[in-house]
């Protein structure tokens, strides 16, 4: 039985940021019920899981104003007025690690948060990786340092309840499914 959307009855902006924007729009159910729904609209993000030919993970360590820490987490970043997600994943394993990749493949794709946001997080796994010689290109308001795991060491850390941002949990699983699929084929 199909449903039938929501009708949008009034939509406002509230908020237009440097990367989102938050609006509350007004809907009509299908059971003619109303209400306010807010959201975030984001252009979505992209993650880069870049691994070593000896099977370690590359990530990054850095602070994270909204959860007043630091977080272990792959590198990503928000995708830019046109351009593809694979292109961000590239920019931000160089920006945020000083690797560059020659393989790419992508994992899958995820709603971030779809309780309060449209974003929409695209992971690839990075191999063949090569350290550049020049240091990464951060951000001015990037603070980070890069590390090595295995995936092992890494689903300990967040089983041991270390700092992982959802979005590097997510991408650990489907690298993890993966490289399941590709020692049984």
């Amino acid at each position: 039985m199909a449903h039938e959307p929501p009708q949008r009855l009034k939509q406002k902006l509230l908020f237009q940021g440097r990367k989102f924007n938050f609006e509350v729009s007004r809907l009509r159910l299908p059971n003619g019920a109303e209400g306010d729904w807010e959201c975030v609209r984001h252009p979505g993000g992209a993650v880069a899981v870049p691994m070593t030919a000896e099977g370690k993970l590359v990530l990054v360590r850095q602070y994270r104003f909204a959860a007043s820490r630091r977080l272990l987490e792959f590198p990503a970043g928000t995708i830019e007025k046109d351009e593809d997600p694979l292109t961000t994943a590239q920019r931000e394993i160089q920006e945020e690690t000083g690797y560059k990749a020659s393989q790419w493949h992508k994992l899958g794709q995820f709603f971030l948060a779809p309780g309060y946001s449209d974003e929409i997080i695209y992971t690839y796994l990075a191999t063949e990786l090569e350290k550049l010689d020049t240091p990464p290109g951060l951000d001015e308001d990037e603070d980070l340092e890069t590390l090595l795991l295995t995936p092992q060491d890494l689903e300990q850390a967040i089983l041991d309840g270390e700092a992982v941002d959802s979005k590097s949990i997510s991408s650990l699983l489907l690298l993890r499914s993966y490289l399941q699929a590709r020692q049984l084929g």
